[in-house]
């Protein structure tokens, strides 16, 4: 934001000029003088690689006013080679500084010897070191009233600590070392106070994955356990609720971290073990999860709370690759859809869910356009994207029509970004803090004209980050120029007709921003687990068991938080897809081996099994011939039936088949869904037809005739020999074999009134070889009732 604006706008009152310049002057006198009592060798010294480093570990308060004591604190260390002695640390106030760019060049050089300036406070107002000894560090604490300071006209004031001494090389009082920082000064209410907005970003990375147990609670499967250490005391999570809870910011959320928070807090989730295992998660963790919960609960009461999309989606990436691909903008709207119910099932309060948050609020025309598909209407961006070029004096207010019905909320960049960095040392983070409340009261000095500032960190600051956030901004909002406001009213606030509203254009957006999106392969992969989500869940029975895990996880899969990790991203968008596949394929058709088909016609199993706990349905079951000539199915060239199989059960389904000709022949099993979608992978197999026709029949039959008539044949000659034996043996033998148990031929075996002719001896004798063509035809060699060997 019109950071060419950073000197004194011409809409300033004249009075408030004169004070300014006057205080500034008034600085300067002294300052000079204290520069002119400096021995020349001063600065050379310091070069000459004998320095002594100096951390300002804390100021307190950081915007004093009339009566405050002000206490500095913080260390020296000597890193040179020599002994210092006669050190003693003062404390310096240098000039006003009159504009943003020169905070901030203080700022970029806090302990450049040759830019230390102003006078230092003598008397009682210092501390003293009889020597310092190489490599050590001593502490010293300094407190000195604030009228002591001279402190001239409101604004901000270069503020430094110093440390003087010499060595036995140099035995001299020369500057050995010091660190500056701002002193903002503004004893009594400004007359028109800044409304100042601080986004309190809650977001995280993703944890939660798309498995869960096949019970009926589910039981999530996470990524790891790093989300206990966030929720622990001291950890980034638990700082952020800690502290935020006595601020008067904006919380902006992603509901993913709620969902997965109360996940942990039911108790029963998984995390990975060895050799692809899962164990449950520990119990004490359960605990840290609900008293998060609970704190954050209570913390938001009253507070303006927003919701980003589901799992936080990248839209830059998805703006610059994902729209390449069909079907990408509908995640961001299915994200969206379910942002506002998730926290208002956890947290108990309605979100606004207006809002779309690029990363570092970095725009262009083709983000402005997804960031608003999906209902958003506000776009959070910043000042180091939507630059002033119109030469304005004060930073605008932040809301800017940018057409459309769209408004774009600039966030301040300065601002934003004053708690970036390695702040888990003192000293940086003790610059930080006075860094902001400088920056903040001069944007409050440019002009008479209130405005509207926004503040927009970083999405997932370090927990030293957050407390020398917390820090800054409870200073900032007990301090006498600046009030704070919700994020709705400053998206409601009157827009400054002089500020820029057009959008940067895509060569603009920053290519190191760029390198970090996630590839279209990543969109492309998501795609491909879409459709087969889409598949999938048409033939359950339950669809909100899958639909659900595996819906939130595809969000997960285009979160902002895997930018710098794309290993990781791809890792867990492959991991989603296998596990879908793992599913889908837990419904499938049994392998066949080859099937012998002994007739006309026969009847075909083909078993579907269901591993799934849910029953499936909406299938349909098609068995394919691809010589229809040779072998039907059904009558024709395929057949289908539909299939309804119960959970953990298998089902085989019967299909009728006729043959035409001898041979083999290749059938196809198919499962479809009802809308004619292939599931799963086909089942081939092959059908040998061995079909008996009426000729071998005729052959079949014919010799069996022939035996059963050579049969007959001989026991008629067996009967006339026994009969011509009987008459030339006489009456005895007669009688004898009369007696013979079993004789057929005996007298006790004859009927009354028969006589030996009933044995047939006198019939003539029958033909021994019957016609071929008397042989009978079979009536049905192919009926229904014939088995096939599988």
């Amino acid at each position: 934001m019109a950071e060419a604006a950073d000197f004194q706008g011409t809409s300033a009152s004249p009075a408030r000029r004169w004070l300014r310049r006057t205080g500034a002057l008034l600085a300067g006198a002294p300052l000079l003088a204290g520069l002119l009592q400096l021995p020349a060798a001063a600065p050379a010294q310091a070069a000459s690689g004998d320095p002594v480093s100096v951390s300002l570990d804390s100021l307190s308060p950081g915007a004093p006013t009339d009566g405050d004591t002000l206490t500095v604190s913080g260390t020296v260390t000597n890193n040179g080679k020599q002994t210092v002695t006669g050190a003693h640390v003062g404390l310096r106030v240098g000039p006003m500084l009159n504009t943003r760019s020169e905070i901030s060049s203080v700022a970029r050089h806090p302990d450049d010897l040759q830019g230390a300036g102003g006078t230092e406070i003598g008397g009682k107002y210092e501390q003293k070191f009889a020597k310092l000894a190489p490599g050590i560090a001593e502490h010293f604490s300094i407190s000195v009233p604030v009228d002591k300071l001279d402190l001239g006209a409101d604004g901000v004031y270069e503020f430094g600590v110093a440390l003087s001494g010499q060595t036995s090389a140099q035995p001299w009082q020369q500057l050995l070392g010091v660190q500056r920082t701002f002193l903002p000064w503004q004893p009594s209410d400004a007359g028109t106070k800044t409304r100042t907005t601080v986004l309190w970003p809650l977001l995280s990375t993703v944890h939660m994955t798309a498995r869960t147990g096949a019970g009926e609670l589910q039981t999530p499967e996470f990524l790891n356990d790093d989300l206990a250490k966030e929720l622990a005391p001291g950890g980034r999570l638990a700082q952020m609720v800690d502290l935020g809870k006595d601020l008067d910011v904006t919380w902006v959320i992603d509901p993913d971290l709620l969902a997965s928070v109360d996940a942990m807090a039911s108790g029963n989730y998984q995390l990975p073990g060895d050799g692809g295992t899962t164990t449950p998660g520990p119990k004490d963790h359960q605990a840290l999860a609900k008293q998060w919960l609970a704190d954050l609960q209570k913390a938001v009461v009253g507070k303006e709370v927003v919701a980003l999309p589901f799992a936080d989606p990248d839209l830059a990436s998805l703006a610059h690759r994902g729209t390449s691909v069909t079907g990408s903008l509908s995640h961001l709207k299915d994200a969206t859809d379910v942002a506002a119910t998730t926290v208002k099932t956890v947290l108990h309060v309605t979100p606004s869910t207006d809002y779309a948050w690029p990363v570092d609020g970095a725009v262009d025309p083709s983000i402005m356009r997804v960031a608003t598909s999906a209902g958003a209407d506000r776009v959070i961006a910043r000042s180091d994207s939507l630059q002033e070029t119109d030469g304005l004096s004060y930073t605008p207010s932040a809301a800017r029509p940018v057409g459309g019905g769209t408004t774009a909320i600039v966030a301040d960049a300065k601002l934003s970004t004053a708690f970036e960095g390695d702040l888990t040392k003192a000293g940086p983070a003790t610059l930080a803090v006075q860094q902001f409340l400088a920056q903040s009261l001069e944007i409050n000095a440019q002009t008479d004209q209130q405005r509207s500032i926004v503040v927009a960190p970083q999405r997932m600051p370090t927990a030293a980050q957050v407390q020398a956030m917390a820090t800054a901004v409870k200073a900032l909002q007990g301090g006498t120029w600046s009030q704070a406001q919700d994020l709705t009213a400053a998206a409601k606030a009157k827009p400054d007709p002089n500020a820029t509203t057009r959008i940067p254009s895509t060569s603009a957006y920053p290519s190191a921003l760029r390198r970090q999106e996630l590839p279209v392969s990543a969109f492309g992969q998501i795609a491909s687990t879409q459709d087969k989500l889409d598949n999938f869940q048409v033939i359950l029975s339950d669809q909100s068991r899958v639909v659900t895990p595996f819906g939130r996880a595809i969000n997960r899969g285009m979160s902002t938080s895997w930018r710098g990790r794309e290993e990781a991203g791809d890792s867990y968008r492959s991991g989603v897809e296998s596990w879908l596949d793992d599913l889908s394929r837990q419904v499938k058709l049994i392998d066949k081996s080859e099937t012998k088909l002994s007739g006309r016609s026969a009847t075909i199993p083909v078993t579907v099994q269901n591993n799934l706990v849910q029953p499936v349905g909406h299938l349909v079951l098609r068995l394919s011939s691809t010589m229809p000539t040779r072998l039907k199915i059904g009558g024709k060239a395929y057949s289908e039936q539909r299939v309804d199989i119960a959970g953990g059960h298998a089902q085989s389904v019967k299909f009728s088949t006729s043959a035409n000709a001898n041979g083999r022949a290749t059938v196809t099993a198919q499962l479809y869904t009802e809308d004619g979608q292939e599931y799963g992978a086909p089942v081939t197999f092959d059908v040998k037809v061995t079909e008996v026709t009426p000729t071998v029949m005729l052959v079949i039959g014919g010799g069996v005739l022939l035996l059963v008539l050579a049969g007959f044949r001989m026991y008629t000659q067996r009967k006339r020999a026994a009969a011509r034996q009987a008459g030339e043996g006489g009456p005895g033998e007669a009688g004898e074999h009369s007696d013979e148990p079993g004789n057929p031929d005996g007298p006790g075996d004859r009927l009354p009134g028969e006589s030996d002719s009933a044995s047939g001896a006198d019939d003539p004798e029958q033909p021994s070889d019957p016609a071929p063509d008397t042989a009978p035809e079979s009536t049905d060699p192919s009926g229904t009732g014939e088995r096939v060997d599988r």
